[in-house]
């Protein structure tokens, strides 16, 4: 590939991360919505999104793979990312039951940080000194955020961010199988490991009479509509973050998970009359700023290597 038509496909892929993180927000506003208005368990919930992802998402499969346009090839390695999908969806839908929806995502924005330095760590990408001092004053402003909702929620305000950790995990593993996968046959193996380990949650958490983590279903239509709905505003997110993933690296992308903030503040606001406290601004702007400066640095640095490889490519020529 050529350093033209590989920058061609990372502006692609950023535009496609953009799109995946203006859908992300309603679904995590549907199941607040569900889980506070419907009495439906959060458990429930993140069983059904992955109950949808799978039935939609293996009926395209069957199909497409009927008419050979794509490979259906068996992945435990997919399996156990839609585990760590569906346990981490369970945590912060936990934790948006309780906590304000702007509260939560500014808390779990953190991941990108984490994904950056699990990229250094597992994927061998370089990532300098400068960008590990921001990422350290990104988990600054995370804490900013985490204490008031810590003082009125204790150990729920965490939640986002165990769920950080394991998206953060997540995202690694997209990005280490997934060049030579399918995007959908990806997802749909995430989607069966999200039912199995939802699953077996819910085995366990109904017997206990768990609120959060046993069975309640939905009592009325358009309760069943939105569950509906979540699955597949999950679906449409999570298919465009592989695609995004499998076409450039993921420390050009993470900072891109920023945008959305903007709908998640303006969905919360508007749905469910919660904003953010003057302190969590600064924490959220603290973050943004650290994110913000960990892709400005990146893109230096790309292009200080673009133009080493021409001035070599111009030397070496006979």
């Amino acid at each position: 590939m050529t350093n033209s038509s590989a920058n061609t496909q990372i502006a692609r892929a950023m535009m496609i991360m953009v799109a995946a993180m203006l859908f992300a927000p309603v679904m995590d506003a549907i199941a607040k919505s569900l889980a506070t208005q419907s009495d439906v368990s959060p458990a429930t919930v993140t069983f059904g999104r992955f109950v949808v992802q799978s039935v939609f998402l293996g009926a395209f499969v069957a199909v497409a793979w009927s008419k050979g346009a794509l490979k259906y090839v068996f992945s435990w390695v997919n399996i156990l990312r839609g585990m760590i999908m569906g346990l981490a969806a369970m945590l912060f839908f936990t934790a948006i039951k309780y906590m304000p929806l702007a509260d939560a995502i500014a808390v779990f924005f953190v991941e990108p940080l984490i994904v950056m330095l699990m990229s250094s760590i597992f994927l061998g990408e370089k990532v300098g000194w400068r960008r590990v001092t921001a990422a350290v004053i990104g988990f600054g402003g995370a804490i900013i955020v985490i204490r008031p909702s810590y003082e009125l929620f204790g150990l729920v305000s965490l939640l986002p961010l165990c769920t950080a950790f394991l998206f953060s995990v997540y995202l690694i593993l997209t990005r280490i199988s997934g060049s030579n996968q399918e995007p959908l046959v990806m997802q749909f193996y995430a989607g069966i490991g999200g039912v199995l380990i939802c699953g077996a949650i819910l085995a366990v958490g109904t017997p206990l009479g768990s609120v959060d983590f046993g069975l309640s279903l939905p009592t009325n239509n358009q309760a069943w509509s939105l569950l509906l709905g979540i699955g597949l505003f999950a679906v449409a997110s999570h298919v465009l973050i592989v695609i995004a993933f499998t076409m450039a690296p993921a420390s050009v992308l993470a900072p891109f998970q920023y945008v959305e903030i903007v709908s998640a503040t303006i969905l919360g606001y508007v749905v469910f009359n919660e904003f953010p406290a003057s302190v969590q601004w600064i924490g959220i702007s603290i973050i943004i700023g650290s994110g913000i400066y960990i892709f400005l640095r990146e893109q230096k640095l790309e292009k200080e290597t673009n133009e080493e490889i021409v001035e070599d490519q111009i030397l070496t020529r006979p």
